[in-house]
């Protein structure tokens, strides 16, 4: 029987690849204007090549922070350009503006300008070609579940939501439920007789078990998805799936075999690794507490026209260990906002001045965090710490919550970046997710990551 697998890219996969070509084509078009025009302001030979890693590493940088690897905007035309100009525009500014590690400012100024116009074009070439003939199909992931009549529908859409690219032809329910499901014409609800044909016959890429019982795995079935492992098709258990599509930990489904599923991260006890964090902790918080005194003039004659009470903000929050300690922030809200009890801030609050607005937005109201940083109540990454009154609320009806404590929170981090403000129970699960996730992966590349998407937040205004 003929296998009708096909070629496809993981996200990962998409991600290297867009970085590739985004500087193989920038410097084919760099080389093509020097060859046809008039152009010499960059050349690529033996004795300059250090003018081409300092080019890419712009490009690759400033492109994670305009978001120019967020596959969703890669995916959208508007989204992209507007990427493409703003990386672009500040990777050609940072390279003249940098004379020791780029060439030496040209007499000519045409030569800025075939420079920007080669920069800037052969990205929206090579991302058009992108979208039209490679972010459509080639990265299209055809998949089965193996799971109970229950969870299809709920299975489908959550794992279908992540990724448009990732589609389930087909499912085969391990329950003996008569029941039939209404689901989408083009998902099959197949047998386990029909398992082996159906898998070859549509090219199924991957076999995803979510069953939560054990003895659900038939004999029968058990060795037809062992023929199908040996013969090359890939089988992953569902929390995994999850786990690798939307970065967060699904503890809705490992229920009591959340330690099964959650090994902590191994840099939470590296010493080095602690010691270096706290280090440059140290140094950010520095920084921030002198940005902060910069600010403060603009920042009282705000608060005092605008927010019209105190200027600093103390409120009890939970920290490491479920220490709870006084976080400072400047004031967003008017004066006795919480005089009917503390509720969670939510968007467009009426509590919420026009000027705080602004500080929240441009996320100046947390400078004073650097203080607690400072003083080693919090860290630059971590979970953001919550008050006293929501953890107990929400640990109540949430299994795991209090996990988020071993680590200490954090200014900035994996669920800040990922996920929007929240203000309901819903959204704290999904946040706690997010928090989970980071300190089950812990490192720092990932926290290189997560600054460079506070970078990329903070530039596009976005927040509550």
């Amino acid at each position: 029987m003929k296998n009708k697998k096909k070629i496809h890219f993981e996200i990962s996969e998409r991600k290297i690849l867009l970085r590739i070509f985004d500087v193989l084509f920038v410097l084919a078009s760099l080389y093509v204007v020097g060859v046809i025009f008039d152009f010499d302001y960059f050349q690529i030979n033996s004795s300059n090549y250090y003018w081409t890693i300092v080019l890419g590493t712009y490009l690759l940088f400033l492109g994670t922070v305009f978001e120019m690897y967020n596959l969703q905007v890669a995916s959208n035309q508007f989204l992209v350009i507007k990427s493409i100009i703003l990386t672009g525009s500040t990777t050609v500014l940072l390279y003249l503006l940098t004379p020791i590690l780029t060439p030496v400012l040209p007499n000519n100024r045409i030569q800025i300008v075939y420079f920007y116009v080669a920069v800037v074009f052969s990205l929206f070439l090579w991302r058009m070609f992108y979208q039209s003939f490679l972010a459509s199909n080639r990265f299209e992931k055809k998949a089965l579940l193996v799971c109970e009549i229950n969870q299809v529908e709920e299975l489908i859409k959550g794992l279908q939501n992540i990724d448009p690219h990732y589609k389930i032809l087909g499912f085969l329910k391990t329950d003996e439920s008569r029941e039939v499901l209404e689901v989408e014409t083009n998902i099959k609800n197949i047998s386990v007789d029909e398992l082996e044909v159906f898998v070859k016959e549509k090219g199924i890429s991957e076999i995803v078990i979510a069953t939560e019982k054990t003895d659900a795995i038939t004999v029968d079935l058990y060795n037809k998805l062992l023929n199908l492992l040996e013969s090359g098709f890939m089988i992953r258990e569902y929390t995994q799936v999850y786990e690798s599509l939307t970065q967060r930990i699904p503890v809705q489904y490992v229920a009591k075999d959340f330690y099964r599923y959650f090994p902590f991260s191994r840099s939470n006890q590296n010493r080095l690794y602690l010691f270096v964090v706290r280090l440059l902790e140290l140094i950010f918080s520095v920084i921030g507490i002198f940005i902060g005194v910069l600010l403060l003039p603009f920042i009282l004659v705000g608060n005092a026209f605008g927010n019209k009470g105190s200027l600093l903000y103390f409120q009890n929050r939970v920290g490491r260990n479920g220490k709870v300690f006084r976080i400072l922030k400047f004031r967003t809200m008017v004066k006795n906002a919480e005089q009917n009890g503390a509720v969670f801030a939510t968007t467009n609050d009426v509590r919420i001045t026009p000027f705080g607005k602004f500080l929240r937005k441009s996320r100046i109201d947390e400078i004073p965090q650097f203080i607690n940083i400072f003083l080693g109540d919090m860290a630059v990454i971590g979970p953001r710490p919550e008050r006293p009154i929501f953890v107990e609320e929400i640990a109540a009806v949430m299994p795991f919550y209090q996990t988020r404590h071993v680590i200490k929170p954090g200014l900035t981090g994996w669920a800040q970046v990922k996920y929007a403000y929240g203000d309901s129970i819903q959204d704290s699960l999904i946040k706690l997710q997010y928090d989970l996730y980071y300190i089950k992966h812990r490192s720092i590349f990932l926290d290189i990551n997560i600054v460079i998407k506070t970078i990329s937040t903070v530039i596009f205004y976005r927040g509550q």
